[in-house]
């Protein structure tokens, strides 16, 4: 079965995450976040693992990240990990994907790694201004990871803008299209989804 990769990629913040989960509802694709595949850190102290650089690539599982692209790409079932990003672990339990005609994959590293870019059939870059992108972290971060509004800055300021202008601006290079993170969502689920089922522009 050919199964058709979407990559969606852009920095913390920027409305990647809302741009694949309605891809997926327009396809009845299921999405794989690369947030999934933190390493865990179950073996340090929790002290130590507070001061982990999660905004380089090197904090990810890219090992396993690749395995499952390419069994996905192939048409293989995979199972993601759970990931506790209050305490920097991986979490119990598994989600089981199962690719049908489209899969979507999303992260900030999505088109940091050659290996991966060569598995994705579309690749998409969510772009935003710094500062817009800081906000919607900051919010995220203290209702959904259990963090301090201080901690937030902090961390921005320290190594999500940093590892940013290194790691993941530059990727929007490798990109087939680019996407505003402020646009209409349902433009830009049509313009990337135009951009899907036209292989000759590919």
């Amino acid at each position: 079965m050919a199964v058709t990769l979407i990559g969606i990629a852009g920095p913390s913040g920027s409305g990647k995450s809302e741009l694949s989960r309605r891809l997926a509802a327009a396809e009845g694709a299921p999405i794989v976040s690369l947030d999934s595949y933190y390493k865990d850190l179950a073996h340090v102290p929790l002290s130590v693992r507070e001061k982990t650089n999660f905004d380089d690539p090197a904090s990810l599982d890219d090992v396993l990240i690749l395995d499952h692209a390419r069994r996905l790409a192939s048409g293989e079932r995979v199972e993601v990990p759970h990931y506790d990003f209050a305490t920097h672990t991986r979490a119990p339990g598994i989600d089981v994907v199962e690719p049908g005609a489209v899969v979507i994959i999303e992260g900030l590293f999505t088109l940091f790694w050659n290996e991966l870019r060569d598995l994705l059939t579309t690749k998409v870059y969510v772009d935003l201004e710094d500062e817009t992108c800081f906000a919607r972290r900051k919010e995220r971060d203290v209702r959904e990871r259990g963090r301090t509004p201080e901690s937030v800055d902090r961390q921005y300021a320290e190594t999500v803008r940093p590892m940013a202008e290194k790691f993941i601006w530059p990727t929007k290079r490798h990109a087939d299209l680019i996407i505003r993170g402020d646009a209409v969502l349902a433009e830009s689920v049509d313009t990337v989804l135009r951009r899907v089922k036209a292989p000759s522009t590919s």
